[in-house]
């Protein structure tokens, strides 16, 4: 069997699937930070499945940058769900709903 195009644009269309649903469906902040990471990773697959498809590196390079920018997101969005739960005693969404002091 030969793995084409579509097949990578079917699990990359999956796991963005799967991340969306876990954005929309739980209520708690890491869940959701996993799924939007999730969400940003299939369509790193997306992009590294045209640039081979259409036999150039432009796709690749993009894909190095967006994981660089991702590692810093990571760091400051785990920063702030921690710097949250210290404060508030609570990962849950529906609890942070206001954030008045």
């Amino acid at each position: 069997m030969n793995v084409g195009l579509q097949h990578y644009l079917i699990v990359s269309g999956l796991l963005f699937s799967l991340g969306l649903l876990g954005v929309v469906v739980r209520r708690n902040l890491l869940v959701i930070f996993m799924g939007l990471e999730l969400m940003l990773n299939a369509a790193n697959l997306s992009l590294v499945a045209f640039s081979r498809y259409n036999a150039n590196l432009d796709g690749q390079v993009m894909v190095f940058f967006i994981i660089t920018v991702a590692a810093a997101e990571v760091a400051v969005g785990l920063a702030l769900i921690v710097a949250l739960y210290r404060k508030r005693q609570t990962a849950h969404v529906e609890d942070l709903t206001t954030l008045k002091l």
